[in-house]
């Protein structure tokens, strides 16, 4: 791809495998941030090593550990997941471009997300756990590179449960301690653990967890 073609929030293929793009710092020569939807991991690379994809109906892959298929007839219920795929916020809200939510109310179909969200119909599709009848596996750019090991693996790395929220976090969002009822920004990061501001740390698995935390900014990043 080149440069000016990538935009936060893509489906893209990297090494075979789907990501999704999280930042585009277009100064730096590997400019692309990426995270691996299987399982978080963060890769940067430059625009000319990653495939586009467009996620449709009926496709599935595996994000954080988990196996969904996009359902666009599927009615949403408290519970389900939703992948944003024609994002518009209003000034209140606060996601875009393929964004994954958990739905926590449903009105006439649109839909009251866990982060106070309100998504319009018209915005989302469903995402249905498991891999349904006659879908398309867009987890990889090509299958037929992966070892039989890996596929199995791949689908047995169960890392997420009914409460995990699965955006990356970012240096820049404010998050409230559930527990303690306290604000803090994200001051620093590694790959594995947060830095707030005010000299805690905290693994982002339990960060993505939404009875510990909450996100109350998210700091926009990439252009």
């Amino acid at each position: 791809m080149k440069l000016f073609q990538v935009r936060k929030g893509q489906f893209v293929y990297y090494k075979n495998e789907l990501h999704k793009v999280y930042s585009v710092k277009p100064m730096f020569k590997q400019s692309v941030h990426l995270y691996r939807l299987k399982d978080m991991q963060q890769d940067i690379t430059s625009a000319h090593n990653i495939e586009p994809c467009r996620p449709k109906h009926n496709d599935t892959f595996i994000f954080y550990g988990k196996r969904y298929t996009i359902d666009k007839n599927k009615k949403p219920e408290p519970g389900d997941y939703i992948l944003i795929i024609k994002p518009a916020p209003d000034f209140l809200d606060h996601y875009s471009l393929n964004e994954i939510e958990k739905v926590d109310s449903v009105e006439d179909g649109n839909v009251v997300t866990t982060r106070d969200n309100g998504v319009k119909h018209s915005e989302y599709v469903v995402m249905v756990p498991g891999k349904l009848e006659g879908s398309e596996d867009i987890a990889y750019y090509d299958k037929a590179l992966v070892s039989e090991a890996q596929l199995q693996e791949d689908e047995s790395n169960a890392l997420a449960d009914d409460n995990v929220n699965f955006d990356r976090p970012v240096v820049g969002d404010i998050y409230l301690d559930v527990q303690n009822q306290t604000k803090a920004m994200i001051v620093a990061m590694t790959d594995d653990e947060v830095y707030f501001g005010h000299n805690v740390k905290v693994h982002v698995k339990d960060l993505m967890n939404e009875n510990n935390y909450k996100l109350l900014y998210r700091f926009e990043e990439g252009f």
